[in-house]
This record gives C-alpha cells, structure tokens and sequence, in this order.
C-alpha cells in the first residue's frame, strides 16, 4: 500500500474510515489488472462506474481522475459495494465487489479498515467482468425551459405534461399501481 496516496486520500475525504478504503483497495485492484488507471488530463479514457455513493467513491475520484462533470465518473445507484473500471482505449473493463461480511470476525471500524487494506485481495472482494456496456461518452445537450418552473433542464431531462415541456422536477408521474 503506498501510504502517501493513502493519506492524500484522507485529506480528500476529510476523515479515515472502512468506506474510504473500499474505494481505495478497489483502485488498487483495479490498476494491478488493467495497469494504470489514473487519467489525469485525458478526459474520460478511465470510467468509474459505482454503484454506490459512499466513502470509497471519494477513493475512486481521488486516485483515478474521474469525476462526475467530466463524465468519466457515472453513479449506478444498486446501493452495492462496486465499483466497474473501462479503458476506452483498450476496452479492457473489470468490476470490483465488496464480498458481504467478508471479515472473519466482529472488528472495530479501525481493525476493519485496516483490514480490507491489508488482507489479500481474494478475502475481500470478487473480481468479475461487468455485465453492461461500456457506458457512451459524455454528451452536451440543448437547453429546454420549463413552461412550470421557468428553469432550464437538459432536452433528454424533459417530459409532456397537459401539452407543456415540463423538467423532472416539475413533472407528475403517472401511475396506476405498478
């Protein structure tokens, strides 16, 4: 473990805690597997997909580059402990699970963090390949005023409402029941 990413990660996140290094442990894996996986100024070469929006993902921007406004950082909201890793360039992809009570024993929230650091990889988390595609990249999308609110939102963002465009927001969900 390179202790200097981890304490830069710390300073990132604001605190150490186990979710924090579920993040970190899953980039580690990640970089042993695909090489690197740090993008820096390549826009979105590297895309994260987590599927959770916890402690680790600060991890994961941190170490990797990938961020929500750039597009290369894209929350699948399962709520699962995972993380998927693509290259674009070589099409190379791998998702990082955290196995469910995955410690041997009850631990405090420090002997768990250190724990998922430390143990072997293979204790901790499953190694799968992902089961979607390679998300497209980002796109830029007109602007649409809301006839309700007046407030602009994304075209793929808007819905018909009563013959208005109308934002999520604003928007009333029609449903019978399932």
């Amino acid at each position: 473990m390179d202790q200097k990413l981890w304490e830069e990660c710390v300073l990132f996140h604001g605190h150490e805690c186990p979710g924090l290094a579920i993040g970190y442990r899953a980039v580690e894996i990640a970089k042993e597997i695909l090489g690197d996986v740090f993008s820096p100024l390549c826009d979105e070469e590297v895309v994260c997909v987590s599927e959770n929006d916890a402690c680790g993902v600060d991890a994961v921007q941190w170490l990797t580059g990938c961020t929500v406004g750039k597009g290369n950082l894209i929350y699948k909201p399962s709520g699962k402990m995972a993380f998927s890793f693509f290259l674009r360039n070589s099409g190379k992809s791998i998702r990082i699970v955290l196995k469910p009570d995955s410690s041997p024993v009850e631990m405090s929230r420090e002997e768990r963090r250190k724990y998922i650091l430390e143990a072997p990889a293979e204790d901790v988390f499953w190694v799968k390949k992902p089961e979607y595609e390679l998300p497209e990249r980002a796109r830029i999308f007109a602007s649409v005023i809301c006839e309700k609110c007046g407030e602009a939102s994304p075209e793929y963002k808007m819905h018909f409402e009563d013959g208005k465009k109308v934002c999520s927001d604003c928007f009333i969900a029609y449903s019978r029941g399932w």
